[in-house]
């Protein structure tokens, strides 16, 4: 599986975040990965620890967003936006094997394929003065 097959998985198990309380959320998450019997046990330890390492980081990652994203604040984005900008954000800090500028195109193509209109141009603007 490629690294953006990947991506977009965790992508869509981070978009649940918004949705199920931490109880809800790993039967959520459990029926997800119970779904797609196509990806590796490999790729899904590896979906499933990326995903509970960003939840670890999420306040300090909001944070982040807050600090530099002016009024819109992070209650106020709309949650395809705001996911794609902690996944891009964590990878961006906190995942050494990912470049910088790696993080910040795929946050963009994430924003171009599950976002609105103008999703590419707000997170790439975000992501930009995350830097």
């Amino acid at each position: 599986m490629s690294r953006r097959e990947i991506r977009e998985h965790i992508f869509k198990l981070l978009f649940l975040v918004e949705f199920h309380d931490q109880e809800e959320l790993e039967i959520q998450v459990r029926l997800y990965l119970t779904q797609h019997e196509e990806i590796k046990e490999e790729d899904l330890r590896y979906i499933r620890e990326k995903c509970e390492k960003i939840l670890e980081k999420l306040p300090q990652i909001d944070e982040a967003i807050n600090q530099v994203s002016k009024g819109w604040k992070t209650e106020r984005m709309g949650k395809t936006d705001l996911t794609v900008l902690r996944l891009a954000y964590y990878e961006m800090k906190y995942d050494e094997d990912i470049p910088t500028g790696v993080a910040i195109n795929e946050g963009v193509e994430l924003a171009k394929l599950f976002g609105g209109e103008e999703s590419p141009a707000f997170v790439n603007g975000i992501l930009a003065k995350l830097v």
